[in-house]
């Protein structure tokens, strides 16, 4: 339990602070990790020490990157978002998850179509996200209607707070 001062401010631990920290560099760096694909030459194959990449149907490597940074940024952000959310509905944000780890896979495997043909995949995963989300609503409505407790501690009683972070990843396998 954090203290509170006299302000009425939480007292934050080293670790919070450590964390906050870092997730707020990563934050900060996003525009530099979108404008990494400039950094790759305009050439049809890519050769680095670590890989060689080919581009495929795109004109060269440059635009499959570009591409890449489109869409692993905002996955990232999603990321970050979907871990540090502390809200009962945070679970809806596996379907926009699953959206961009669909479109990055198809870039890199068919990228003659790209970004078709998506919806079918994301059927299933919707089917799951979407009426749980639905039932976790009615039984904070319900309860809401049965109880005097707030709408605060009420997502309090339905939030699963995982220790740490591999056991937040457990929770969804």
């Amino acid at each position: 339990m954090k203290e509170v001062n006299s302000r009425g401010y939480q007292q934050l631990d080293k670790k919070s602070l450590i964390v906050g920290s870092i997730i707020a560099t990563f934050l900060a760096i996003t525009p530099f990790l979108y404008y990494l694909y400039e950094s790759v030459p305009d050439e049809k194959v890519w050769s680095t020490f670590l890989f060689t990449y080919e581009s495929g149907h795109f004109e060269n490597a440059n635009i499959a990157m570009w591409i890449f940074t489109g869409k692993i940024v905002p996955l990232f952000l999603i990321f970050i978002w979907f871990f540090t959310n502390r809200h009962w509905w945070y679970h809806v944000l596996l379907v926009p998850m699953a959206m961009y780890i669909y479109q990055i896979i198809h870039l890199f495997y068919d990228d003659r179509f790209l970004d078709q043909f998506q919806l079918i995949y994301m059927v299933p995963i919707m089917a799951i996200v979407i009426p749980s989300i639905y039932l976790i609503r009615a039984r904070i409505f319900n309860k809401i209607n049965e109880a005097s407790k707030s709408l605060e501690e009420l997502e309090a009683e339905f939030k699963i707070s995982p220790k740490n972070f591999w056991e937040k990843i457990k929770q969804y396998f």
